[in-house]
């Protein structure tokens, strides 16, 4: 035993004798030198080169980090076998991710790349006025050298792109509004939110399926057209205007369109906006990505067609400049604490310089009026789209039945169909009409066909005896028009026939004098 630790302390004292003479012949300037020789020609003959993306950046967050790990979540739910997962605040999804030291490879453009996830203990801090994480996280890149300005110049900016895309189809969607009187929330927005949680679909949308695939393919456009945009040098934004008798829908298609496209929606309530300054600002808060939505313009402010209204001796003079004052009882002016918004402003938030403060935004407006809208707000530029939403069709009925029921075209009777298919334009019954039918009787559902279409001929009768009734009215209206004139020219020929009488009685009178 004493001649095992003899020769084990013999050893140890030949190893510190060479790492001493090592230390004396070979200085850490001239080691520092030699290994920095080695690494460049180890380089030179290596095919790749490495990059390094660190989740902080100095003391700030590097959003490169954040995005590479919501890029690479896509691939690795399908191809990873060891996973973590996450979901962040105010997101409806989960996201998978890369575990500790795990590698993932890639493919842009036909090139092959590696991901490398690197998580290491940070060294002991000193004091620091941002407490640093206790684990040091970083993406590596391992790419050929050949293939570099490929991926520095395209990639990086494709992982980017897609990383918003995800991380926008992840979070809900808000829908806001603006606050009360013009007033702040705590942070200082003149917006507030809810998440958004309505269910409408352009699938069970009752509309023309040709209508909505056109809507659908106009909506893809503007969201894939931001080069378009550029090139042809326009703000990128489009208007919209639904119009149609109350309860086709409206609502339910800005729903469609927010859930197709991922966008969030701000309904602008203009009987709470004081001036065309305090819109303006409104208009600056939005985000892009984003539709604005005002309801019934008709019914917010007094947007009139101007022409209807030379008639009236008030209206004479009258330009879209002048100030268009909320309708209805107890508004003042806006020196009063009232409203003061005027045509020209609400076309300059739509159509004006302060439009393109942001990108990818949708304006929408409703209205069951359209012919009571100033042109100008018609016009391309500032509703582009034109969506007549019409009566309950039969393609339309279909869908109802789909949806509400269950039932396909070839689980009713040929009989039923051909009569509704029939009646259904006749009766001018609205989607919400029909709906409300449906829903009353989804329980027994030959039941809710059966009183549809004893529904449908009722409101069709209704509707073809009113049609009698409005056409004899103008008949009788034009035949007391007809009447109203005879008796007005009857007194210029009684007055006639009188000074003609009184002419014979006078040269009576004088033979007989």
């Amino acid at each position: 035993m004493k001649e095992y630790w003899g020769s084990l302390a013999s050893v140890l004292g030949v190893l510190a004798f060479c790492q001493s003479l090592l230390q004396v012949l070979f200085p850490p300037e001239l080691r520092f030198a030699a290994l920095k020789l080695f690494n460049r020609i180890f380089n030179v003959f290596n095919s790749y080169c490495y990059f390094d993306i660190t989740e902080i950046d100095g003391v700030n967050t590097n959003e490169l980090y954040n995005a590479v790990q919501l890029y690479l979540s896509s691939s690795v739910s399908i191809s990873g076998s060891r996973l973590s997962l996450t979901r962040a605040l105010n997101s409806s999804a989960i996201t998978f991710g890369l575990t500790n030291n795990d590698t993932l490879f890639d493919t842009f453009n036909g090139v092959n790349v590696l991901w490398e996830h690197i998580v290491t203990q940070r060294q002991a801090q000193t004091f620091s006025w941002r407490p640093m994480p206790d684990e040091k996280r970083g993406f590596t890149l391992r790419i050929k050298k050949k293939d570099k300005s490929l991926i520095l110049d395209s990639y990086l900016d494709y992982i980017m792109e897609k990383a918003n895309d995800i991380r926008r189809k992840n979070e809900d969607r808000l829908l806001y509004t603006n606050s009360r009187g013009g007033s702040l929330d705590s942070r200082g927005h003149p917006w507030e939110s809810v998440p958004f949680k309505h269910p409408s679909t352009f699938e069970t949308l009752a509309m023309d399926p040709a209508k909505k695939g056109e809507i659908m393919e106009d909506l893809k456009d503007f969201a894939n057209g931001q080069s378009f945009y550029q090139k042809t040098g326009r703000a990128w934004k489009r208007g919209y205007l639904l119009y149609g008798p109350p309860g086709t829908g409206k609502s339910s298609m800005i729903a469609a369109m927010a859930n197709y496209l991922g966008y969030d929606i701000y309904d602008l309530e203009l009987t709470e906006v004081h001036n065309n300054s305090e819109l303006r600002k409104l208009l600056m808060k939005t985000s892009s990505k984003s539709i604005i939505v005002i309801e019934d313009i008709d019914c917010s402010i007094n947007l009139s067609n101007r022409k209807k209204g030379t008639a009236n001796n008030s209206s004479i003079g009258r330009s879209y400049c002048d100030p268009e004052m909320r309708s209805g009882p107890g508004v003042g002016t806006g020196d009063e604490g009232g409203n003061s918004i005027t045509l020209s402003g609400l076309l300059n938030f739509t159509d004006g310089l302060w439009s393109c403060c942001g990108s990818e935004r949708i304006f929408v407006f409703t209205t069951n009026h359209v012919d009571k809208l100033d042109p100008a707000l018609l016009r391309s530029g500032r509703m582009d789209m034109h969506v007549f939403m019409n009566y309950c069709s039969f393609p339309a009925l279909k869908i109802l039945l789909k949806n509400y029921l269950g039932r396909e075209e070839s689980d009713l009777d040929e009989g039923v169909l051909k009569e509704l298919e029939e009646v259904i334009d006749k009766a001018e019954m609205t989607p919400a009409d029909i709906s409300e039918l449906l829903i009353k009787n989804r329980r027994n559902k030959d039941k809710a066909v059966i009183e549809l279409l004893e529904a449908l001929k009722e409101r069709a009768e209704r509707k073809s005896k009113s049609g009698e009734c409005v056409r004899e009215k103008n008949l009788n209206d034009v035949e007391e028009e007809e009447q109203e004139k005879r008796a007005l020219d009857s007194p210029k020929e009684g007055c006639a026939f009188d000074e003609s009488c009184k002419k014979d009685e006078e040269d009576e009178e004088k033979k007989i004098k």
